[in-house]
Formats: C-alpha cells, sequence, structure tokens
C-alpha cells in the first residue's frame, strides 16, 4: 500500500509540472495567463496583435520570453515580428523580424543542442518571404537574451496559415511542420518537414498526402502524445492522420470533412485535441460561429459530429482553440461589430466578449458534459482576438519503449563548427538582414562593397557567443549586387546580396 501511495504522488508531481514551459501564454491586446500556480491568473503583457503569438518558460514555469506579430511598434516597417523578454520590453535585436500578423505564423523551439538557445520559426503567408528562423541566446543581458541570428532565408515560397512543431520520439529532437501555400492559383496536398537536432537545422523532406489544400488559412495541430494530428482550413477541410514522431512521416488519411463547402456552411478556423486525445474541437467563423466536437472513438468521426454551441455573429465571432495545462480548453472571442472584426480595437470598445475567454471545463466528456462555459475566464480588464498562443508541448517525454528512444546516457561531442554567414534582403522593408555563425573571434569588422569595389558601409562589429547579426538599411541604394563582407581576428566571410 505503501508504495502503491509513492507511485500516485510521482504520478500527481509530474502531471503538475509536466507543462511547466507551458506555464506562461500572451496573446491578444496586452493579455496573458499564468497558470503556474495551478491555477490560471490573467497577467498583463506588452504585445497588441490579432493573432500569430508564441511564448516560452523556464523548467519552474517563469516566463522567459515570448514573440508576436503587431503593426508599427516603433517605426515604418508595417506588420512585423517582436521578441519581448520575461520583463516585457523588447529584446535586444528583437524587433524587425518577419510577420504579418497572421494567425499562426510562429513557433518557438528549444534548441536540443544546449538550455540556453532557442528558435524562432517564422512564415509568410501574404507575402513571398518565405520561410526564416532567428535564434535567441538567453545567456545574454543578464538572462534577459538576445536576437543573435535574425531572419536566416530557408524556403522562398508562401506558406499556409499553420506552422506547428512537436518533440522527436527521442524526447530531445522536434519536427517543424508546415505547408506550401499555392493560393490563389493552384493547389497541392505537400506537408514539409523539417529535423533539429543538436547539429542545427536538418534538409527538409516533403511528403504528399490527403485532400488537396485551395488556401492559405489553415491550422495544425497535435494530439497531447503527438500521435495524431489535424489539419482544417478555411475552406472547410478538417482531416485526421495519424503522425509517427520517430521519423516525421504521417499516415492513415482520416477526411473528416472533404472541404466542399456549401452556404451556410462555416469556416474552420480553430481545432484543439481534449486532454486524453479522444475528442477533437473545432470552432468556425461566419454567419453563425460553431462549437463542433468529434468522438475520435467512434466507428464513423465524421458522423459523431456534436454541436457544443452556436452564436450568431451579431457581435462575436469565434477564434483559436488551445488546451492549456490545467486541462481545460479556452476559446477565445473577437468582437463583431456588425460590419467587421476591427482591429486594433478602439478605445470605446470593451466588452464581454473581448475581454472573456470562453472554456471547455472536462473536455474528454462527450457532448454537453464536457461542459462548455462562453465567457467565463474573465482576462483582468484586457482584450483578446482570434488567435492564442502557438505553444508546442515542450516537455513531451520520449516514447519509451519505441525504436526511436535512444537517447538515454548518450553524451554527444561537440562538433566543430565552421563559421557561416547568411545575408537576406527583406524588399519592402529595403533592410539586408546580416548574421554570421560559429565566428572564433571576438571583435570585427562590417563592410559592404558595391559591384565596382568600393567600400559604401563600414562599421566595426562585436561578437556575441560566436554570433553577429545586424538589420542594415539599404535604402537608397542603387539596384544591384553587393558584398557583404564580416571580418574578424580570426576569419573574412563574403556573401553577395542582390538589392532589387
Amino acid at each position: 500500500m505503501r508504495q502503491l501511495f509513492i507511485v500516485l504522488i510521482l504520478l500527481t508531481t509530474h502531471a503538475s509540472v509536466a507543462q511547466n514551459r507551458n506555464s506562461v501564454w500572451v496573446f491578444g491586446d496586452s493579455s496573458g495567463i499564468d497558470f503556474g500556480s495551478g491555477v490560471a491568473l490573467p497577467i498583463v503583457s506588452a504585445m497588441d496583435g490579432r493573432g500569430s503569438c508564441a511564448s516560452i518558460s523556464d523548467i519552474n514555469g517563469e516566463l522567459l520570453f515570448y514573440a508576436a506579430t503587431m503593426p508599427e511598434y516603433f517605426g515604418p516597417a508595417g506588420v512585423e515580428t517582436f521578441v519581448f523578454n520575461q520583463n516585457h520590453n523588447v529584446m535586444q535585436y528583437g524587433d524587425s523580424i518577419v510577420g504579418r500578423g497572421w494567425y499562426q505564423e510562429l513557433v518557438i523551439i528549444p534548441s536540443p543542442a544546449n538550455d540556453s538557445t532557442y528558435y524562432l520559426f517564422s512564415i509568410s503567408v501574404t507575402e513571398n518571404y518565405g520561410l526564416v528562423y532567428s535564434i535567441i541566446d538567453m545567456r545574454l543581458n543578464g538572462g534577459l537574451g538576445a536576437v543573435t541570428q535574425k531572419n536566416i532565408h530557408l524556403q522562398n515560397f508562401k506558406q499556409v496559415d499553420c506552422i506547428n512543431a512537436v518533440k522527436h520520439g527521442n524526447g530531445r529532437d522536434w519536427w517543424v511542420i508546415f505547408r506550401k501555400s499555392d493560393f490563389p492559383v493552384s493547389s497541392n496536398n505537400d506537408f514539409y518537414t523539417y529535423l533539429i537536432t543538436p547539429a542545427g537545422i536538418q534538409n527538409v523532406s516533403i511528403q504528399s498526402i490527403g485532400e488537396q489544400n485551395v488556401t492559405n488559412l489553415g491550422k495544425i495541430a497535435f494530439s497531447p502524445a503527438g500521435t495524431k494530428m489535424v489539419f482544417i482550413n478555411l475552406n472547410g477541410v478538417i482531416e485526421l492522420f495519424n503522425y509517427d514522431r520517430c521519423t516525421g512521416l504521417l499516415s492513415n488519411s482520416i477526411p473528416i470533412d472533404n472541404g466542399v463547402l456549401a452556404p451556410p456552411e462555416p469556416f474552420y478556423w480553430g481545432c484543439e485535441f481534449s486532454s486524453d486525445g479522444s475528442k477533437l474541437y473545432v470552432s468556425t467563423n461566419s454567419d453563425t460561429s460553431y462549437l463542433f466536437q468529434y468522438d475520435l472513438a467512434a466507428s464513423n468521426i465524421p458522423a459523431s459530429k456534436d454541436t457544443i454551441y452556436l452564436i450568431d455573429s451579431l457581435t462575436n465571432v469565434l477564434g483559436a482553440l488551445k488546451l492549456g495545462p490545467d486541462n481545460k480548453i479556452y476559446l477565445c472571442n473577437q468582437y463583431y461589430n456588425g460590419f467587421n472584426t476591427p482591429y486594433p480595437y478602439p478605445d470605446s470598445v470593451y466588452n464581454v466578449v473581448n475581454m472573456n475567454l470562453s472554456v471547455i471545463n472536462f473536455p474528454d466528456s462527450l457532448g454537453l458534459a464536457c461542459d462548455f462555459q462562453p465567457f467565463s475566464f474573465y482576462m483582468g480588464g484586457k482584450r483578446a482576438y482570434k488567435g492564442l498562443p502557438n505553444n508546442p508541448d515542450y516537455d513531451l517525454p520520449a516514447l519509451a519503449g519505441s525504436p526511436c528512444d535512444t537517447l538515454v546516457g548518450l553524451v554527444e561531442a561537440p562538433e566543430n563548427l565552421q563559421a557561416a554567414l547568411n545575408v537576406f534582403y527583406h524588399t519592402t522593408w529595403e533592410k539586408a538582414f546580416i548574421n554570421a555563425s560559429n565566428l572564433k573571434g571576438k571583435t570585427g569588422k562590417l563592410l559592404v562593397y558595391d559591384m565596382h569595389g568600393k567600400v559604401v558601409y563600414s562599421e566595426s562589429l562585436r561578437i556575441q557567443n560566436g554570433y553577429y547579426t545586424r538589420d542594415l538599411s539599404m535604402n537608397g541604394r542603387a539596384d544591384g549586387v553587393y558584398l557583404v563582407v564580416v571580418e574578424t581576428e580570426q576569419e573574412r566571410l563574403v556573401k553577395k546580396v542582390l538589392i532589387d
């Protein structure tokens, strides 16, 4: 009996800390939630964005940093992504990161190489800047962190608004998954995946599976165990897959809805699994907004569809769904003024719709037993739009006993990585994002040459933990090819960049 009591204590303790790195959410207009005490409590944040955001805490549940797409926070760049530290100030070099203010553009991934650096992936939904990543190093600025690499280019095509990530079955590495957008020209059924290991970002793989996607607005969600994945889109597709955390491959596509829209069928907006993975919830927004539940244990999943809630969109549209560390599902609501969903909200628009989240208290239960309570979580006077944090389960354990659970007791020798230089030119912002990594020196010089060999820009540079980053204005420069040179005491790196 005593042994059973100890086991129960250990299980309870594990459940209480399993989501520590997901303890703090930041979203909407200065909104946030801290789950660290075991009770969801509202907090105040520095972001004011309608959608894309992500946050991460340390193993004790204390906020480390968060990222959000926001309009013109400091200057004329338009909507961009900002990274904020735990004091809710913009992190050093944490501005001018790619992002256009959609809803699932950002995801934060801890580096498998160490416990101090993090990847921030960012996609381009409506502008052709492709997929980029930035690196955050929390060893800098007294633990407040700094962005040490910014907007490193991985892909040059538009993506569907649905990037997400799940931990590899070995419990250390990560899979990052996204979709190419051919909207409005054509469709595809391609899923793109990167593997993140201690050696860095591995080559992308492409898998063609399931229904054709014909829109640039979608969502991807993983089950709590990471073994199921759902994709939904605005055009009416709900598709369930098995997911192999060892290989990163999808299988067993189950079309819950095939995407053939006919009015008044709603637009699918948010999706989330219940804590035990047995139920799927989907939110919509159209002339009438719905919250649907699907029983994934049913022999006919599409036929198990149950309407948990509906509301005429006279003042309200439903937004994202997100499973909290307390195993409740939270649903955000955006105010509708009869003509549109305003963003940003006027200072006069504070109401029950945008100042509260709705909550599914028992999402593992069928039908109305799930206890959906609209507008039941008060956000302390702050407001929500249609987006909640796109946080993966940072603490998902290894698949014990699986073929890829091979890391126990292994220590990998660090690699002697070569210095590298990346330059990405953002045509709208007229900025060259210059990033150097694995530098051996401490100080050096940045030089920019025009096509005639003339130095058109130079400055001294300082290296932080082997990294150097600089976003350099090229406004007023003539079109053409430039050479970007990073010189240190020990190396000289050169990269061409085209300004057009």
